[in-house]
């Protein structure tokens, strides 16, 4: 069957692939899938929760071109989906982002036509970017004629997209989802899967992936090199209760993972994908034989080729760690690491 003809860029989100990963872990019992979300065009899940926020404003002219104009706080893959969005429907978009965002994720919107909106300063009392961000992007919408923030940190509109993700999960595997693997940030994804599972009374362990060094489930705050997953501050429409389970990964893990991941299965994946791969590798003794396991990999690594792909970055932060993925389990070297 031929791949159908789309009626523009934007049909192109969801209904990525799910794929077997065959070599990753070479003595599991269990059969492992990961769902590509890099297949989005705009390369990333946020391409999902992009379009829920702003297309029904478009179509019901709330959002109109040359008089409004998006902005949202965001430091990567969220601000790109929008940027294409926006360019796309001809709208303005004002992204805030901070020194974090890479340079090639500000290229990326430049190149879509986005003003980028730079903060500078941590916030003095968690020490984050984040809600400096946020205040910035208040004080634009006070000022900007015709502005709208989506605010992808307390919009229903986020997690509503992600219950299509689980759809296409669940429908791959005719419902058997044994354990799904989900990194969370904003708990858009990880909210909307949950939804799913609980209203289709699926027999699906969720398990919440997170960074050490966020607050999300309950830690301690403390510095983190790698973005997409993680935060600072909890988001408003974050419930840690959705998870069954929790994973706590370290950047290094996410490092040994997405580099697990190109030398056993060919996938240049971003720094959540590692963090999946690793949390899997950290949670694979609890799994019993003969279960369905799914990995979302929210990103492509392409992204991450100054950073986890880097031999010389890598080795500054961490040293010489390059054995970590060549071991034959990967449970056993992010145990190591």
């Amino acid at each position: 069957m031929s791949a159908p003809v789309l009626n523009g860029i934007l049909d192109g989100v969801g209904d990525t692939p799910l794929v077997e990963l065959t070599g990753l872990l070479p003595r599991f019992g269990s059969r492992v899938f990961a769902k590509l979300e890099a297949f989005n065009p705009g390369g990333s899940v946020k391409d999902r929760s992009a379009l829920s926020m702003l297309l029904g404003r478009i179509r019901s002219g709330d959002l109109v071109p040359g008089r409004s104009t998006v902005v949202e706080s965001s430091s990567g893959n969220l601000a790109i989906g929008m940027a294409q969005i926006c360019r796309y429907f001809g709208i303005d978009f004002i992204c805030v982002v901070d020194p974090k965002t890479t340079e090639q994720n500000l290229a990326i919107l430049r190149a879509y036509g986005v003003t980028v909106d730079l903060v500078t300063e941590v916030d003095p009392e968690t020490r984050a970017y984040l809600p400096t961000r946020i205040k910035r992007v208040r004080e634009l919408v006070a000022t900007v004629p015709g502005a709208y923030w989506p605010n992808q940190y307390a919009n229903p509109l986020n997690p509503l997209a992600h219950e299509r993700t689980m759809r296409e999960i669940a429908e791959a595997l005719d419902g058997r989802v044994d354990y799904l693997f989900c990194s969370t940030g904003t708990g858009g994804t990880l909210t909307g899967c949950a939804r799913y599972i609980r209203e289709h009374r699926l027999p699906t362990t969720l398990v919440g992936v997170d960074a050490l060094g966020s607050v999300l489930f309950g830690g301690a705050s403390g510095p983190r090199l790698l973005p997409g997953h993680g935060a600072a501050v909890r988001p408003a429409l974050f419930d840690p209760t959705l998870a069954d389970e929790v994973v706590h990964v370290s950047d290094l893990e996410c490092v040994v993972g997405c580099r697990t991941l190109t030398d056993r299965e060919a996938i240049l994946a971003g720094g959540s994908s590692g963090a999946v791969t690793a949390a899997l590798g950290k949670f694979a003794a609890r799994i019993p034989a003969g279960r369905n396991v799914v990995l979302v990999f929210p990103d492509r690594g392409d992204r991450y080729l100054d950073s986890i792909y880097s031999d010389d970055w890598v080795r500054a932060h961490f040293g010489e760690v390059s054995h970590l993925w060549q071991e034959p389990d990967l449970y056993m070297a992010v145990g190591a690491c």
